[in-house]
């Protein structure tokens, strides 16, 4: 997966440590205090004895920490999940019905599936025939397209160069022509691609420094980040974010529970 550059302030995680002392006092002493706040509450001397609890405990029998760390990233990956799924509802217009997107199989499938990729990302390379497979298999099918051009300023010409070529209704067989080319996407190669399509490359090239062009991209990047989006490619079924490239029946079967509701 190719990774989105993160914002410059992160907010850390403090509650990590205090979380994990908890759970290792009520592993290894069911009798003492299980919460944080509890934990803050006792004495140095039963703070003391708490340590020595722990120590031991862990001494006899080191898979305390491990299932306690297990635990503690299960319940981070249950809360970010919950998260994530609220996102997406909250997102869902922008997401799904939004009418300025390309879409690619069929307008009126019964199942959408948005696609959040980069140009010159290799995965969204290596994911593009799955998904043409994906739709020559199920005709009820709907990809809607989000150009998120992170990988530099190559990536940002070609979403440019796509959102244009939209504007003459060949985004879809340009898209294509970019997942397959192995070369960088520089102007020169972007104008070769397009004339190729029979676009008309200057009003291509004018439409590309639309400032409409850039608040589309820019609308794209902030419902990457509010679905907590790390990088591309990136799927969205239902409720469901997928990062990375996944196989045809992974596909298959996310699009059948879509389906089920």
């Amino acid at each position: 997966m190719s990774r989105i550059p993160p914002p410059s302030a992160r907010r850390p995680r403090r509650l990590a440590v205090p979380l994990l002392l908890a759970a290792i006092s009520l592993a290894a002493a069911p009798g003492l205090p299980a919460s944080p706040a509890a934990a803050q509450a006792l004495t140095p001397e039963q703070r003391r004895e708490v340590v020595q609890v722990m120590r031991e405990a862990l001494r006899q029998d080191p898979s305390i920490l491990r299932d306690a760390f297990a635990a503690l990233e299960e319940a981070a990956r249950q809360q970010a999940s919950e998260g994530r799924a609220g996102a997406i509802r909250a997102e869902a217009g922008a997401l799904f019905r939004d009418p300025a997107d390309p879409v690619k199989g069929n307008p009126r499938g019964d199942v959408t599936l948005v696609e959040f990729f980069d140009a010159r990302c290799g995965y969204c390379k290596a994911l593009h025939p799955t998904l043409e497979a994906l739709l020559r298999a199920d005709p009820g099918v709907r990809i809607v397209m989000k150009d998120l051009p992170i990988l530099g300023p190559a990536s940002v010409l070609a979403s440019r160069a796509l959102l244009a070529a939209q504007r003459q209704d060949r985004y879809v067989e340009l898209q294509a022509a970019l997942m397959k080319l192995r070369g960088e996407p520089t102007e020169a190669t972007l104008q070769a691609e397009a004339k190729k399509l029979g676009l008309d490359w200057a009003r291509l090239r004018r439409d590309m420094e639309d400032p409409a062009i850039e608040r589309r991209l820019q609308e794209h990047l902030r419902l990457a980040r509010a679905l907590s989006i790390e990088g591309t490619p990136a799927l969205v079924i239902g409720e469901t974010l997928v990062p990375g490239a996944v196989d045809l029946p992974t596909l298959q079967r996310l699009v059948a529970e879509a389906r089920k509701g």
